[in-house]
């Protein structure tokens, strides 16, 4: 029987724990989680926390490790009697703690987009699941790239389920799948290159991408020296975002795609705000959607504490089904029908200067269909 237990606040502020890597194969994105996160819980606290206290976080760092990630939710929940946390990227992390959120009737607020096909009451999923970035991503490829895709990802759940969903929808809609490989998340130069060389081979008209950490940067970096050009061939993702494009080298990710519910390039006034406290703390590092939905839903849960007032996860939630925040990607709410977040759509063509053009968006937030019922075209079929 999982464990029932009540955590009120402490008498100096709200105790929450943060679990993201700074190290390891993604430490460069899942430290934008840990600043977005940072920025957000500094902002808070500045402005005099929730019902006059702060937040107070406790930080640790997993390395990449699930099994680590599953170490430190342990020891967040029983040691440091923290029953919210913000943390975990991948899937693999994901599903590491979550039988220890649930044992312990804790909170988690995962952030990543990720391939859908689960729900639980003990995690609120502020990040896009296919509906809201993959079914657009498809019908934009089809419509104006060509209907030819090699896929390539990084051998785990996020990336095989990703691939699988964007294999149904291209062929559905009259495309093909050339090839499909996947790569260990820490692959060898020498590896990535035999695949560059197997995607010139095949010649298709877009490359899908679901590569992780340095694999993905190194893809891209040695993409055009394999005599690959993106305005013939360009790489589609869901995850390639302003700060390892910056470190990749803006230059070389000129003309390729990726679909996301927040690009820095966004002209709106709460974004313009969150890039002036990012660089304000931050320097030129740049916001992404890595960073912007981590900081998002600490705001999300700010407001939910303040309704609440109270750190029990089932008043907690309840609370977050209530509540809407302005972020700097636009109106998010929580679904009250599966705790998945309803998110505007957007793609973006990447430019030399390492920013985006969004060359399409949503006209309005989607609903989160996490179990992908219907692909949707007739309501997200792009013109």
């Amino acid at each position: 029987m999982p464990t029932t237990r009540t955590v009120v606040a402490k008498d100096q502020g709200w105790p929450v724990g943060v679990l993201y890597s700074r190290s390891g194969a993604t430490g460069v994105t899942e430290s934008e989680h840990f600043f977005g996160t940072a920025l957000a819980i500094e902002e808070i606290n500045a402005l005099g926390g929730v019902l006059n206290l702060p937040l107070i976080p406790t930080a640790y760092d997993p390395k990449g490790s699930p099994e680590e990630y599953r170490r430190l939710t342990s020891k967040l929940l029983i040691e440091d009697e923290i029953n919210v946390i913000f943390g975990c990227s991948r899937s693999s992390s994901r599903k590491a703690v979550l039988p220890l959120i649930e044992r312990h009737n804790a909170l988690l607020w995962y952030c990543s987009f990720y391939e859908g096909f689960e729900y639980s009451p003990n995690i609120i999923y502020t990040g896009a699941v296919p509906n809201q970035n993959s079914i657009q991503l498809a019908a934009y490829l089809l419509q104006n790239k060509g209907t030819r895709l090699f896929l390539v990802g990084a051998d785990y759940i996020y990336p095989r389920e990703s691939n699988r969903i964007m294999r149904d929808v291209v062929e559905q809609y009259g495309g093909e799948i050339v090839d499909e490989i996947y790569l260990p998340i820490d692959a060898e130069p020498e590896r990535i290159k035999d695949v560059l060389d197997e995607v010139r081979e095949a010649q298709p008209d877009v490359v899908f991408s679901t590569l992780v950490g340095q694999s993905a940067r190194s893809f891209y970096q040695l993409y055009a020296a394999h005599g690959l050009d993106p305005k013939k061939i360009p790489i589609a993702s869901l995850s390639m975002a302003e700060e390892e494009i910056r470190l990749i080298g803006p230059q070389l990710c000129e003309g390729h795609i990726t679909a996301a519910t927040y690009f820095g390039s966004l002209a709106n006034e709460s974004n313009q705000r969150f890039i002036e406290l990012w660089r304000n703390r931050f320097g030129d590092r740049p916001t992404s959607t890595w960073s912007e939905m981590a900081y998002s839903q600490v705001h999300l849960f700010a407001r939910a504490l303040q309704r609440a007032g109270s750190l029990d996860r089932r008043k907690l939630v309840e609370a977050a089904h209530k509540i809407k925040f302005a972020s700097p990607e636009g109106p998010i709410a929580i679904d009250p029908e599966n705790n998945h977040c309803a998110l505007t759509p957007r793609i973006g063509i990447c430019r030399s200067d390492g920013q985006f053009d969004v060359v399409w968006e949503g006209s309005g937030p989607v609903k989160p269909d996490p179990y992908l019922s219907t692909f949707g075209f007739s309501e997200f079929w792009l013109r």
